[in-house]
């Protein structure tokens, strides 16, 4: 099994791959195929490019690019010095057996440098680096056309300027309508060791079954309303309303009205079928036919798994997230429970590369649980952070309303990506489990060496720790004593060279003189993978089995922390409410006794503690950090306590407003791409900013489909009805001159933006080269954000197109600016970033500046 990125000597070994074999001088022409054109002759330059688990990247050719100074490559041309001063040029490739175009080892001969500025093992990862340089291709059409792009290694691609998404991991689903000129047509193209072919389709509009996210049919069950997913794609330059997507199964037929799907796009949609006619197991074919006002546009089939009694299965749902269709898997339990005996609960978070459905088909069906896979939404999709976390808790409860297992008896386990997993979630959320097991996991991304950032760890400059703080929650070693309520069991093969056993080794050490409860078992002479015991393991589940979630009621003695309450901010009976420091960590340290609660507490500006175990109308003293007792008596059994600090001291304060930051709505720009989140671009400006906006919107709804399975409403300004899209998540792109939606969302924020100015409280930039990120509650809701991409004239616009923040564990703040110079120079780009405090208010406190 893979896992999400490489550490730092399999990274070294691939890039001696990717600097292998011969060149000869090329050109750079397409070869015709019969399908459409396969690119086979290329100029690659180690251009450098460097994304990393904080919220700022450089990469000198989209540089070039947004500032106009980019010259069209020709063989031998200098594009620019790596950072030793040599020159870095464009090399020719010819594509290999397998329509692969790289370079190759005596490439360097013809004059190029040996490695170009950021070609780092950070910089070689396709999750965020995607290579340390691009990839040129042209393409001379005779004539304006229509065509599906397909390029399987890249992390993105401008064609003709415009960005699209990349297929990073090389799965080959990704088919993105473009429109070709008549002439010459260019690709830089993001990555290395790239394929790339063109499709000319010979309708506008195309059913894709190539990645279906489907359920098992359980024979035995009623299979009457299930629901798939299959990608719609839009080649034509008008959008698709009034679709109708109808499935035949053994007779049985049912239709499902599709969203829209905007102009030159893509969209994968959910629809209905019915499986109560199939009788035999095994793959049974659907056939789907999409159709608008009774004409049929297209059909395919899907193969659909008909799963016998107590067979592992897939089943689907309709996501909170997005209003996507997702799936997870199960492995039934054995034997069923006797009548009213609740059963276990195993969640299991695969690794890289790994679907669901195979990681619950590695375990053998156990006679006293069930065990549920994640998707991550996506096999490699977020490392169980960000989304890949929410994606967990859903199927968690999705599990516990399905299966009603015992709540002492929730365990957690994962390999390789899902052991980072199991050990993230596992210090995020202590109390929901009764034990955890990772396997060949490594506990943090950056000690793994896959989160390589640009920033260093332990900067001194105050806005460059601002961005790393924004990743906090990310640090499983600073969040170690979360686990000792758990049972831990660490499970490894000692001579896994994946994922080596000292991360292993490396967490027992960290263990060994605070866990209470940890057992440790190196497999001898095992890989990474050494067969389906790698996860299913008997000593494992023998450790899940003697042990039990205790009840809140004999918990007394609590010791939590966190970085982010919008995250994790409760252990048991406490809840972290608001914070001093945003995303500093902060701990509590409590004791509970039948006369009050002590401790101590750090960071934390908002307490709120659950009183129930005292009873109604019981005298209750609390004593927090030495000073003096506060004494509360309850007013009932369920009574909560709430205690604000001011300065050194604690008072009752009333329950937390909502408009204030809190565990629902805590900030950061990555909190806003949630609740059904809905992208609004700009059509008020210049027909150039209008084509940007939307663009950028078409980009990061690829971005979602490819790594998260998603799926996203993406309107213009002029559709965006707060009614229609309440208690949703909106992300914004354009400025307050050219997106009308921006006074109705962002009338009382501090941070504004308009062509060619730019104002943070009372600190104004201006110029056309800024870009800004930077997230806003929605004052019509009491959980959802304004996430807003945006710029003071084209080239702060086109700064602003990077997307890392749908990459797994990078930290993005509540706001920074930047100017188009981050791309060349890194962080010395950066003006100003920090957070809101907790009334949403900028305090010079929370800010950092240049």
């Amino acid at each position: 099994m893979n896992v999400p990125v490489m550490n730092k000597r399999i990274a070294s070994a691939l890039l001696g791959l990717l600097l292998g074999g011969q060149t000869q001088a090329q050109t750079t022409q397409p070869t015709s195929t019969s399908s459409g054109y396969q690119f086979t002759k290329g100029l690659v330059a180690l251009t450098g490019s460097r994304y990393g688990r904080e919220a700022i990247y450089t990469d000198p050719l989209a540089h070039q690019l947004y500032t106009n100074t980019l010259k069209q490559p020709a063989e031998g041309a200098v594009f620019g010095r790596d950072e030793q001063g040599r020159d870095v040029k464009w090399l020719a490739v010819t594509a290999d057996s397998l329509n692969r175009l790289r370079l190759r080892n005596n490439a360097f001969r013809n004059g190029g440098a040996p490695a170009g500025p950021g070609v780092t093992p950070g910089s070689l990862r396709g999750g965020i680096g995607g290579g340390g340089g691009y990839t040129y291709l042209t393409y001379p059409s005779d004539r304006e056309r229509v065509a599906l792009l397909n390029i399987k290694g890249n992390s993105n691609v401008y064609v003709n300027g415009e960005l699209h998404m990349g297929d990073a991991y090389s799965m080959g689903y990704l088919h993105i309508p473009i429109q070709l000129k008549k002439g010459l047509n260019e690709f830089y193209v993001r990555g290395i060791s790239v394929t790339a072919n063109l499709e000319f389709p010979t309708r506008t509009v195309l059913l894709r079954t190539d990645d279906p996210t489907l359920p098992s049919i359980r024979l035995g069950e009623s299979n009457t309303s299930l629901q798939g997913a299959v990608v719609v794609i839009n080649a034509s330059g008008s959008p698709l309303t009034g679709l109708q997507l109808t499935s035949n199964l053994a007779g049985k037929e049912q239709s499902t009205t599709l969203p829209a799907i905007p102009a030159m796009s893509s969209r994968k949609v959910p629809f209905n079928f019915d499986g109560s006619g199939v009788t035999a197991r095994g793959p049974q074919s659907c056939r789907l036919s999409l159709t608008q006002k009774g004409k049929t546009l297209d059909e395919s089939t899907v193969s659909i798994d008909a799963a016998a009694p107590g067979a592992s299965f897939s089943q689907t749902f309709i996501s909170q997230i997005d209003g996507s269709l997702q799936y997870y898997a199960v492995t039934p339990q054995s034997v069923s429970a006797a009548s009213g005996t609740p059963s276990a609960l195993f969640l299991s978070v695969h690794g890289a590369g790994v679907e669901a459905s195979g990681q619950a088909r590695a375990y053998k069906p156990k006679d006293w649980g069930n065990l549920v896979a994640a998707t991550n939404r996506r096999p490699r999709g977020f490392n169980w952070e960000d989304w890949g976390r929410l994606d967990a808790l859903e199927v968690l409860a999705l599990a516990k309303q399905q299966f009603k297992p015992d709540p002492r008896q929730i365990y957690l386990t994962g390999h390789s990506m899902g052991g980072h997993g199991t050990w993230f979630l596992g210090a995020t959320y202590p109390d929901k489990w009764a034990a955890i097991a990772p396997c060949a996991g490594y506990p943090t991304l950056k000690e793994y060496g896959s989160a390589d950032g640009v920033i260093p760890d332990g900067s001194s400059n105050p806005l460059e720790q601002v961005l790393l703080r924004a990743a906090n929650q990310s640090d499983v070693l600073k969040l170690v004593s979360n686990y000792k309520p758990l049972g831990v069991y660490v499970f490894h093969g000692d001579a896994d060279r994946t994922v080596p056993v000292t991360y292993a080794r490396q967490m027992r050490k960290l263990l060994g003189e605070i866990q209470p409860d940890l057992s440790y078992y190196e497999y001898p002479g095992g890989s990474h993978w050494f067969g389906d015991h790698s996860v299913d393991w008997k000593p494992l589940f023998d450790f899940f089995k003697w042990h039990q979630l205790p009840l809140d009621s004999t918990v007394n003695a609590i010791d939590f922390t966190t970085a982010n309450p919008g995250i994790s901010s409760a252990y048991r009976w406490a809840s972290i409410e608001q914070q001093i420091q945003p995303l500093d960590y902060s701990r509590i340290q409590l004791n509970r006794s039948r006369q009050g609660i002590t401790g101590t507490t750090s960071n934390v500006a908002v307490l709120k503690l659950a009183l129930n175990e005292f009873g109604a109308k019981a005298p209750v003293k609390i004593t927090l950090d030495g000073q003096p007792a506060i004494e509360h008596t309850t007013a009932s059994a369920g009574d909560t306590l709430v205690l604000r600090r001011e300065g050194d001291r604690w008072t009752p304060a009333s329950r937390l407003d909502l408009a204030q930051k809190g565990p629902h709505r805590n900030g950061t720009f990555k909190d806003a791409f949630n609740h059904r989140m809905v992208f609004v671009y700009g059509t008020t400006g210049t027909a150039e900013e209008n084509a940007w906006a939307y663009n950028k919107a078409r980009y990061d709804a690829e971005t979602w489909y490819y790594r998260g399975n998603g799926a996203v409403d993406v309107i213009p300004d002029k559709a965006f009805d707060p009614a229609r899209y309440a208690n949703r998540g909106v992300i914004l792109f354009g400025n307050q001159t050219t997106n009308r939606a921006w006074n109705a969302l962002l009338a009382n924020c501090p941070i504004q933006v308009s062509r060619g100015q730019l104002m943070v409280g009372s600190q104004r930039y201006t110029g056309d080269s800024l870009g800004a990120y930077f997230v806003w509650p929605r004052q019509d809701s009491q959980i959802a954000s304004v996430a807003v991409v945006t710029g003071t004239g084209m080239p702060g616009l086109k700064a602003a197109n990077a997307n890392q923040y749908f990459a797994g564990a990078s930290g993005f703040p509540d706001y920074m600016v930047f100017d188009v110079s981050m791309l060349a120079d890194g962080a010395k780009g950066i003006k100003t970033a920090g957070f809101f405090d907790n009334n949403w208010a900028l305090p010079s406190q929370t800010m950092a500046k240049q």
